[in-house]
């Protein structure tokens, strides 16, 4: 399943986009990297060129793909792909600006707020947009299982955690560009094990922070992704993991991995790029399912055209 996986942590910042690849051959995965995404257009066109050759290419993002059910159905759209196509014309022209003040909020303004000051609440957010309270700003897949933290709602743009302005920029940079090019959409378009069996780019949603367990390397609660020494501590059993595997490392990487990716804090972006990967390949060769949900959390017909999933979750 799957010729060629790419896997990028996404920023709206492009000096923090980074990803990493792998490629099938004969004898187990060809995995290098990480390098910055650089220019959109060019990354997504060597893609393209990738699956003209007769390749099967999937690409997984570190960024929402997909809606809240109870926002999607307030639009009139038909599912995601019709609103996201539509977005940013006519009088949904402005659903991609940042709201700075609580009365902009709306359905055609969702994303909130532009910057933190004080007295901004979530609460604003909720009348906004006309929901019943917050949890309904979260897709299925945002909601932690077991009692978790949840993920952060794309909508509310405050924080160190906060997805919506990654989210925006994901969409308009890959999402649409790639759809318009011909890529196909997990899991609007279907599973995996079929969109993988012929040529083609699909593209699908990912969480880094999913993939340090799959590959028998969590980060334990007294670690950081952004300390150096952290992320090093992980290099042995990553290794490990790549030898078990069928996961040939090139020089460059398993240099990466063995200095853990640089002394900077900003060390994290290239680390989850990787780490991203090494959760695709597990998922590519059957090791890990593409989704481990309870069936009736997304059996709904209505969600499954607006919210999505995350690889592996």
């Amino acid at each position: 399943m799957f010729d060629v996986l790419i896997h990028a942590d996404w920023s709206k910042d492009p000096r923090k986009r980074w990803f990493a690849r792998a490629d099938r051959t004969p004898s187990g995965w060809q995995a290098d990297g990480p390098w910055l995404v650089g220019d959109c257009a060019v990354f997504l066109d060597k893609a393209f060129a990738d699956s003209a050759a007769g390749q099967s290419v999937l690409m997984g993002f570190d960024f929402p793909i997909g809606l809240p059910r109870a926002y999607g159905a307030k639009t009139g759209f038909r599912d995601f792909r019709q609103a996201l196509q539509i977005f940013g014309t006519a009088e949904w022209t402005r659903v991609f600006d940042v709201a700075e003040h609580a009365h902009e909020v709306s359905l055609q303004r969702p994303f909130y707020p532009l910057k933190g000051t004080k007295g901004v609440r979530r609460a604003e957010l909720v009348e906004g947009l006309g929901l019943a309270d917050f949890s309904e700003t979260l897709r299925a897949c945002d909601v932690a299982a077991g009692g978790g933290s949840s993920a952060c709602s794309m909508f509310w743009t405050l924080g160190g955690n906060q997805v919506g302005k990654a989210a925006i920029a994901g969409w308009l940079e890959v999402i649409r560009p790639g759809l318009a090019s011909g890529a196909r959409l997990w899991p609007f378009d279907g599973a995996l094990r079929d969109l993988g069996t012929n040529p083609g780019v699909v593209l699908a949603e990912s969480y880094p922070a999913l993939a340090y367990a799959a590959i028998g390397a969590p980060m334990k609660a007294s670690e950081s992704k952004r300390r150096q020494a952290d992320r090093r501590s992980k290099a042995d059993v990553v290794t490990a993991w790549a030898a078990l595997s069928g996961v040939n490392l090139s020089d460059r990487l398993a240099a990466q991995i063995q200095h853990g990716f640089g002394p900077k804090p900003d060390g994290e972006d290239p680390f989850d790029a990787v780490m991203g990967l090494f959760a695709m390949i597990e998922i590519a060769d059957g090791r890990r399912p593409e989704v481990s949900y309870v069936e009736s959390e997304i059996q709904d017909a209505e969600s499954s055209l607006w919210e999505g999933w995350i690889l592996g979750r």
